[in-house]
């Protein structure tokens, strides 16, 4: 398990002091991804603080030690040195938006399969930062016994994508009866709080109510708007989940599991990464991209740290 992130600074001498410290974290954390921030985003993703949205636009605005530190372009935030950020930011807004149709279109088939509950994109594409040719991260919540299956059928609309030219990847399934994360650090919250469901349905806010803990990390974080209305289950889906639900199945959904594991297994050994495999959770973020980040950002932390009050 990746150790939890948080501000790791000492203690502020004033409310000002610990305010600024927050929006420079922010910022640091945002710079990882290549990514500047909007106003309305420093105090949404704020780090470590609650604070209002007036609070935190006045520090942005008027705070002359941030300013040495931080600066906007076209409204948009970024570190000092990094102004290029904000034509990555334009580039990436405009990538991004050809991209959500395809998840769209993808995760509405994806949400009318047997024993999906809730398809979320969750990765750069959730926070319109994802390049032209990105994969699609994908985060389904399952019916409790069949994961695997679950994960079986979705893995043929991800053929079906591919043949279009298109990269999905549903790299996080989880069981409804598990609905609290395993992992609990600082990238996992984000990926909580920046997920936008693809359906209006009950268990993103149960999901996200089972996963208060994120609010230790990013205390201003609320949940996100959907991304369309409800889907209906086809007829055939709802016939087929009833019949593979049937306790005659549970050694197929065993089986399905252990096939996979070993295989996902193998791919850790090559690879590496933080992933979790069991009958209630398959998390393969693989190549230990969330690992890189919290190592980026804590290098970042003690090296700003020095140099701010």
């Amino acid at each position: 398990m990746i150790e939890p992130v948080r501000l790791r600074i000492e203690a502020p001498a004033s409310s000002g002091e610990a305010l600024r410290r927050s929006i420079l974290a922010t910022v640091i954390y945002a710079d990882l991804f290549d990514h500047a921030l909007t106003r309305e985003e420093v105090h949404r993703y704020l780090i470590g603080r609650a604070a209002s949205a007036a609070a935190v636009a006045a520090m942005l605005d008027n705070d002359a030690e941030l300013r040495g530190r931080i600066a906007p372009t076209e409204d948009r935030f970024h570190l000092k040195c990094r102004i290029q950020l904000a034509n990555i930011r334009r580039q990436r807004l405009a990538a991004s938006a050809g991209l959500w149709p395809v998840a769209k279109r993808y995760g509405a088939q994806i949400a009318r399969l047997p024993f999906v509950r809730l398809v979320g994109v969750t990765g750069a594409l959730a926070m319109d930062n994802a390049r032209q040719h990105d994969d699609i991260d994908l985060f389904i919540l399952a019916q409790p016994g069949r994961l695997w299956l679950c994960r079986l059928l979705v893995l043929g609309v991800v053929k079906l994508a591919a043949r279009q030219g298109y990269v999905l990847c549903p790299n996080f399934f989880l069981s409804t009866d598990h609905l609290r994360l395993s992992e609990r650090n600082l990238f996992t919250a984000h990926e909580v709080v920046q997920m936008v469901p693809l359906e209006r349905n009950p268990w993103y806010g149960a999901f996200i109510e089972a996963n208060g803990w994120v609010t230790d990390f990013l205390p201003n974080a609320s949940a996100r708007e959907t991304a369309g209305p409800g889907s209906t289950k086809w007829l055939a889906a709802r016939l087929a989940a009833g019949l593979l639900s049937a306790r005659v199945f549970d050694p197929v959904e065993r089986w399905e599991m252990r096939r996979k594991v070993r295989r996902l297994r193998r791919r850790l050994e090559r690879e590496g990464g933080s992933v979790a495999f069991s009958e209630h959770e398959c998390r393969g973020h693989f190549a230990a991209h969330d690992a890189r980040i919290l190592a980026g950002y804590r290098r970042r932390m003690a090296e700003y740290g020095r140099r701010i009050r």
